[in-house]
C-alpha cells in the first residue's frame, strides 16, 4: 500500500503546489496528456500522486481515500461539517490567497456593516414581497456567518458561474465570493462591507484523519512530513 497524496489537475493551483514540493526535494509531475490526471512522484518512497479538482479533495479526505490532499481553507470549511474532525491542516503554503467577503452594491450608499444589512433587508421584503437574494457557492459558510451577525431576512441564490455579475443581471442583490484584489468586485460597482469578511483562504496541506495506515504508510508519512517540515 501507499500514501496518496491529492493535488489540484490543473492551473496555477497545480503548478504552484509542484513548486513548493519541489523546494523541499520533493518532484510532482503529471504523467500522460493534460487529459489523464495521472502522476508521478519522485524524492519519497511509497507515495502516489491523485489529481483532483481542488473541490473534490476535501470529499476525498473525508472519506479516508487520500492521505493528504492540498486544497484552499474555504472548500474545507465550505464542504466539511464539523472539518477538524475530519481532517487536520498542516501547512499554510503560502500561495492562492483568498477572502471570501460580503458584497454590496456601490450605489448602497447606506449600507456599510452587517447591521445596515440587516435593517436593509427587512425593508427590502417589506417592499418587493421577496427576501433579500445574495448569490454564492458558499451556502454554509455565509449562512453561519449571517446567523453570527443576527441577519435573518435574506435568501441564498446558488451561483456556479461569475458571480460578481449576479447583480447587475438582475439575479440577485448582493453577492459573497472569494476575491484576491478585489479589481473584479470594482469593475462590477460592488464594494466589501466594513465587517462583511467570512474567511481568509488559501492553499493548504491537509492530511486525513479518516484514514486507516498501515504500519508501512505511518512510516512514510513520517518521512514524508519530515521532508517538508525541514
Amino acid at each position: 500500500m501507499s500514501v496518496k497524496l491529492g493535488v489540484p489537475s490543473k492551473g496555477r493551483l497545480m503548478e504552484k503546489t509542484f513548486d513548493w514540493f519541489a523546494k523541499r526535494g520533493i518532484t510532482l509531475s503529471r504523467t500522460g496528456s493534460d487529459r489523464e490526471y495521472a502522476g508521478a512522484v519522485d524524492g519519497v518512497e511509497g507515495v502516489d500522486l491523485v489529481l483532483l479538482s481542488a473541490g473534490e479533495i476535501p470529499r476525498e479526505l473525508a472519506a479516508g481515500r487520500i492521505h493528504l490532499g492540498v486544497t484552499g481553507t474555504d472548500l474545507v470549511h465550505e464542504k466539511l461539517p464539523r472539518w477538524e474532525q475530519q481532517v487536520e491542516e498542516l501547512e499554510l503554503m503560502g500561495f492562492g490567497e483568498a477572502d471570501l467577503i460580503l458584497a454590496v452594491p456601490q450605489c448602497w450608499i447606506d449600507v456599510d456593516t452587517l447591521e445596515d444589512l440587516d435593517s436593509v433587508s427587512s425593508a427590502f421584503r417589506a417592499a418587493h414581497g421577496h427576501r433579500l437574494r445574495i448569490a454564492t457557492k458558499y451556502h454554509r459558510l455565509i449562512r453561519e456567518f449571517l446567523t453570527d451577525a443576527g441577519v435573518a431576512d435574506y435568501q441564498l441564490v446558488d451561483s456556479q458561474g461569475a458571480t460578481e455579475g449576479t447583480v447587475k443581471n438582475e439575479t440577485a442583490e448582493m453577492i459573497a465570493d472569494i476575491t484576491s484584489t478585489g479589481e473584479t468586485l470594482r469593475a462590477n460597482h460592488l464594494k466589501i462591507l466594513s465587517d462583511g469578511l467570512v474567511l481568509r483562504s488559501q492553499a493548504t496541506l491537509w492530511r486525513s484523519r479518516m484514514t486507516k495506515c498501515t504500519a508501512e504508510e505511518k512510516a512514510t508519512l513520517r518521512r514524508l512530513l519530515a521532508m517538508i517540515e525541514r
